[in-house]
């Protein structure tokens, strides 16, 4: 398949199944995550890789983030933070490492990272693996970002869930770009 169609067919995969991805598949797709745009050169981007029991660590991160934020939070609630690390064999969280600099404003390499984000999520898909990228809460609780070892200069761009595709996934919507797309004429 070539790019544009690869790209044009993925999809965000909510659910994935073990395995996860390789060490070799990992190391391509941060190979692609380093390759996103880059004004000036400064790669304000890094990736923490979580797996196995570190995923359970990671849960526990969550949870004690969220009780520290609602002391009341019900057993329910709790259990689906503990769990919500387990969803996928791999997790990779995407960092922005933002650095003051003169003519790249720190928006700029916020989106660098997410485009290295993107990459991460092209390169599973076409590496045939099941991707999501998923925030919520947890991607901007000061506890969490602490907890993961972040210093006061990075954030997190997001959680990337990795792992084989299920039997059965959804087909990427049908969009028009004429619903987005209009020329500007001045």
């Amino acid at each position: 398949m070539d790019l544009v169609s690869l790209i044009q067919q993925r999809v965000s995969c909510p659910v994935v199944e073990e395995p996860g991805p390789s060490a070799s598949q990992l190391d391509a797709m941060f190979r692609a995550a380093l390759r996103a745009p880059d004004h000036g050169n400064l790669k304000p981007w890094r990736f923490l890789v979580v797996e196995g029991e570190a995923r359970a660590k990671l849960g526990e991160l969550f949870l004690q983030a969220a009780l520290a934020k609602d002391p009341a939070l019900v057993p329910p609630l709790q259990e689906k933070m503990r769990n919500m690390p387990l969803r996928a064999p791999t997790l990779v969280v995407v960092i922005a490492r933002l650095q003051q600099h003169p003519k790249v404003p720190l928006v700029e390499q916020q989106v660098a990272a997410g485009a290295a984000a993107q990459n991460i999520l092209l390169a599973a898909h076409g590496l045939g693996l099941g991707a999501m990228w998923r925030t919520g809460d947890m991607a901007y609780n000061p506890d969490v970002m602490r907890g993961l070892g972040l210093a006061e200069n990075e954030e997190i761009i997001g959680f990337v869930y990795l792992g084989s595709r299920p039997a059965k996934t959804r087909n990427a919507p049908a969009l028009d770009p004429a619903d987005f797309v209009e020329q500007w004429r001045g």
